[in-house]
């Protein structure tokens, strides 16, 4: 009984309902907030586009805030900070790009400052002296993102979505060419310059090309460049070339490209190939020689007019050209010589014997070069200097036979082969006359213009003793001695007018026919001293004239 009771005595345990939580109104607008905060907060991160940083040599008219990035003219963000580098040799440029402007960011995305420039190609840039300068944007073909970039100086020659393709070309020289310069095919302008450089060689330069299409697929494998630049003129032994492309090209300059030999099944060159630039028109219309062989001269005479790429001519045609002018070191006599190379063209120079398939002629063998050549040189051939040009002095290279030569054996052994020279017929000119002037000053010129001055006094005094004589005679003069006399005081007249000017032309120490003059003054003198025994004798004898000379009566 006890335990029931005390079970009974237990509290118990009563389930009482929960209260309701009231939710208030006030918390309403605090949650609303929050959640327009969030959409805002989350709104702008979606639209939110990349930022970027451009490195660039110096940022002339970037500002922070103001300056835009365009593409297209179209504004695809704003520069938000300009710094110096940690070097403090460039400019580190940040600059926000619009959300729609994200996929223009890519791995080959080119920037540059654009501002107002003029080149060779024209005037670029004009609009920011009114809006100030921007970044602009060239689109690249990458698909790959990036962030960082380092700008260009200017902005690049060709852009990516131009029609056109690039071909590499190689000069000795730039010449007058410049980034812009124009492209001419037959003188019409169809491309540019975009960029040069020094080859990798150090001999040559590499001139980048643009190409606008569709003139790009008239460049074949055997298209021919040169150098177009201002007005090419030349006055040489070949006579005086004048070749332009147009009034821009003679202030600017330029590079023209022309295919002389078309071949059907050619197709057109591909992208990047690379070509020659000739230095000039005709340089680039020569047709390429199959067999070229070179040769030395050794003239023993002045060079001077002959110059690289004068002709070289056989019979007066021409077979070659001249390809170096200068000086050797001679072991025999330890000094210098003049050394003159040639290129023969063999095709030309053995024409006659030239078969008509042109691969023939290539492989025509080198030892029937070789006999031919000598077989002309046994017969006389020799390479002579002669002039071109009296005007500018030019010299050019002539091979011609001469039949009295002596023969000469060419030796074979070791190319280049030396060819035999003849002096010019300038040089022996100008030895004849040295040798005539040296005579001439050793000529007595200022006794002789004494001698001829006495020989007229006295044939002055012969004749006025004459006309005395004859003023005295009475009577009929024979008419053959009257017309004597006459013809003589002709004679006499013309002699004085020689011997006046003898002092300027004949006393001279350039004067020429000084033999011939003292014969005259001895004949000269001579027949003074005969009219002067005449006179005597008519002045003793009048009668003579009527009677004649009386017969002298030996004893």
């Amino acid at each position: 009984m006890t335990k029931s009771a005390d079970l009974n005595n237990l509290p118990q345990a009563n389930a009482k309902e929960k209260k309701k939580i009231r939710f208030s109104v006030v918390w309403i607008i605090p949650i609303v907030a929050a959640l327009v905060g969030i959409g805002i907060a989350v709104q702008q991160i979606l639209s939110k586009g990349p930022t970027i940083t451009i490195v660039f040599k110096k940022a002339e008219g970037v500002e922070e805030g103001k300056t835009l990035v365009k593409y297209k003219d179209v504004n695809i963000g704003r520069v938000e900070k300009v710094e110096l580098s940690k070097d403090f040799k460039k400019v580190v440029v940040t600059a926000k790009i619009n959300k729609s402007a994200e996929g223009l960011i890519v791995d080959d995305a080119k920037f540059w400052v654009e501002q107002p420039r003029v080149t060779l190609s024209g005037v670029s840039g004009i609009g920011t002296l009114l809006s100030g300068n921007h970044i602009g944007l060239e689109l690249g073909n990458s698909t790959k993102v990036r962030r960082q970039f380092v700008g260009l100086d200017a902005p690049p020659e060709v852009t990516i979505d131009q029609p056109g393709r690039q071909f590499v070309l190689q000069a000795d020289n730039l010449g007058s060419v410049g980034i812009g310069s124009p492209l001419y095919y037959r003188r019409l302008n169809v491309g540019r310059v975009i960029g040069y450089g020094l080859a990798q060689d150090g001999l040559s330069i590499d001139i980048k090309v643009f190409v606008n299409s569709p003139y790009d697929k008239y460049i074949l494998p055997q298209t021919h460049f040169w150098h177009a630049s201002g007005i090419d003129l030349s006055l040489g032994a070949d006579g005086l070339s004048l070749q332009t492309q147009s009034v821009v090209s003679m202030l600017i300059g330029g590079i023209a490209f022309e295919t002389f030999s078309i071949d059907p099944d050619a197709t057109p060159a591909a992208e990047d190939a690379v070509f020659k630039v000739y230095e000039n028109y005709a340089a680039a219309a020569k047709e390429p020689e199959p067999v070229v062989t070179e040769y030395v001269l050794y003239f023993q005479e002045s060079l001077r007019g002959l110059s690289m790429g004068a002709p070289v001519t056989y019979l007066g045609l021409p077979v070659g050209e001249v390809t170096r002018v200068g000086l050797e070191y001679n072991p025999k006599t330890q000094g210098l010589r003049p050394r003159v190379a040639i290129s023969i063209y063999q095709a030309r120079f053995m024409g006659h014997l030239a078969l008509s398939d042109t691969v023939k002629e290539k492989v025509r063998s080198e030892t029937e070069r070789r006999a031919f050549v000598q077989r002309l040189v046994d017969l006389g051939l020799r390479a002579q200097l002669r002039s071109g040009n009296l005007v500018t002095g030019q010299l050019y290279v002539a091979l011609e036979r001469f039949p009295n030569a002596p023969q000469v054996k060419m030796d074979w052994t070791k190319p280049p082969y030396v060819i035999p020279v003849m002096p010019s017929s300038l040089q022996d000119l100008e030895t004849k006359i040295s040798s005539i002037i040296a005579r001439i000053d050793k000529v007595p010129l200022d006794a002789i213009g004494e001698e001829a001055k006495k020989t007229l006094n006295t044939l002055n005094s012969a004749m006025k003793t004459a006309d005395r004589t004859l003023n005295s005679i009475d009577g009929e003069i024979v008419p053959e001695v009257k017309t004597t006399v006459q013809d003589l005081r002709k004679a006499i007249s013309k002699a004085e007018q020689v011997m006046a000017s003898t002092d300027k032309t004949l006393v001279g120490k350039e004067a020429p026919a000084q033999q011939e003059l003292r014969v005259a003054l001895q004949e000269i003198s001579r027949a003074a001293r005969a009219i002067s025994e005449l006179a005597e004798y008519l002045e003793r004898h009048p009668d003579a004239l009527i009677r004649g000379k009386a017969q002298e009566v030996t004893k």
